[in-house]
């Protein structure tokens, strides 16, 4: 979180700086050093803060994806950002991550339930302020720019066609185009791995142009999610 950050949310909120390092258990001395750039802001500050001032998601900490993630904690986390697929988690107790985080960890699993998979672009339609640089430099260190550029086209092809995510495609259309000088040449998976031969040559065969383009073995496309279209099946779910 930025100096900036924590400064505009308080006074938007009328707070004191003395009433916001009460509630943070920190000096207002240090409170002040934090707001102007003097110290950085500690994850566990910008968690309380997110928390105190109901902030978007986008400004938790950064985080590494746990080494055990699991099909059932992805969704938990999912619930927590708001996914109607999963509402009936909501409840599930656990601390909520940052957008970016979560989708990293998905992209980076291996074996992905089709319910998961599909969530994947609309955390690129539900939240803004991706840090390109970041998400990018992020991608690349683990080698998934192919797999995130296809989940940024999807979330593109469903801008273009349901207007209540028509605003977000400046910022996918940037992010694409950075994504794409850096696709890999070797062919992956995008959620469930294909393990026969067989399968694999029907998908490569029937995929969409988009998935040929980011060398992604899947034949899931854009009408296939279930926020695809604006009609009356969806809206009360989406976004």
């Amino acid at each position: 979180m930025s100096s900036k950050t924590l400064r505009e949310a308080r006074t938007k909120a009328g707070w004191t700086q003395e009433r916001l390092a009460r509630n943070l258990c920190v000096t207002q001395a240090y409170l002040s050093f934090m707001e102007n750039g003097q110290r950085p802001v500690p994850d566990y500050v910008a968690r309380k803060v997110v928390h105190l001032f109901k902030l978007s998601p986008m400004e938790l900490p950064l985080s590494v994806p746990e080494k055990r993630t699991t099909n059932d904690l992805l969704a938990r986390e999912l619930a927590r950002l708001g996914y109607p697929g999963f509402s009936y988690l909501r409840k599930k107790p656990g601390r909520m991550r940052n957008p970016t985080s979560l989708l990293l960890g998905a992209l980076a699993m291996g074996d992905l339930d089709s319910r998961l998979v599909e969530a994947l672009p609309w955390l690129l339609l539900r939240f803004e302020g991706f840090s390109v640089e970041t998400l990018v430099g992020m991608a690349k260190a683990r080698d998934l720019q192919n797999r995130l550029g296809f989940a940024v086209t999807l979330a593109l092809e469903v801008a273009a066609r349901n207007p209540l995510y028509a605003h977000r495609e400046p910022e996918l259309r940037h992010l694409q185009t950075v994504l794409d000088p850096s696709r890999l040449v070797n062919e992956v998976t995008f959620g469930r791995g294909e393990t026969s031969n067989r399968m694999r040559a029907w998908v490569k065969e029937n995929r969409s142009d988009a998935a040929n383009h980011w060398n992604v073995l899947t034949d899931l496309k854009a009408e296939h999610l279930p926020y695809a279209n604006r009609d009356s099946r969806t809206l009360g779910r989406f976004p």
